[in-house]
């Protein structure tokens, strides 16, 4: 069976990305003015736009816990360590959030729309794709930054 007839255009079709949320990501690489930047798709205006943004001193829980527990989202989250050399070092992780409670046509358009999103975003270190809070804990940062 197929649910090609069942799909609406623009459940597959990739979104175009505001010029804010460019800039964003921009002051949150460069200027470090944002600790995270969550997006989210404006299916109105066919765009991933700025839904939040944190500051420099806000903490990865502040981040996790801004993340709606029913729908999806992207982030990037500048992640601050020390090496075992103790330098300090940054990277930066683009978190595709997609939890298991939400929408079906919500986690369609969020992942079709993903990799041109991403392609936008220049500087990104790694990627995380996480259904539940425990695939994207402080602990799972860590261990791909060293």
């Amino acid at each position: 069976m197929s649910f090609r007839g069942l799909s609406r255009p623009n459940a597959t079709s990739g979104m175009g990305v505001a010029d804010h949320s460019k800039n964003a990501f921009t002051e949150l690489q460069r200027k470090k003015v944002h600790r995270y930047v969550i997006f989210k798709i404006d299916e109105k205006k066919k765009e991933v736009v700025v839904e939040k943004t944190g500051g420099p001193a806000e903490s990865y829980e502040d981040f996790a816990a801004a993340l709606p527990e029913n729908d999806c989202r992207y982030a990037v989250y500048d992640f601050d360590y020390v090496t075992s050399e103790n330098c300090q070092k940054s990277k930066i992780f683009f978190i595709a959030w997609s939890p298991s409670t939400s929408r079906i046509r919500a986690k369609m358009l969020y992942a079709t729309s993903k990799d041109r999103f991403r392609r936008e975003l220049d500087g990104i270190h790694y990627e995380i794709q996480a259904t539940d809070p425990t695939e994207m804990d402080l602990e799972e940062l860590r261990n791909r930054a060293n």
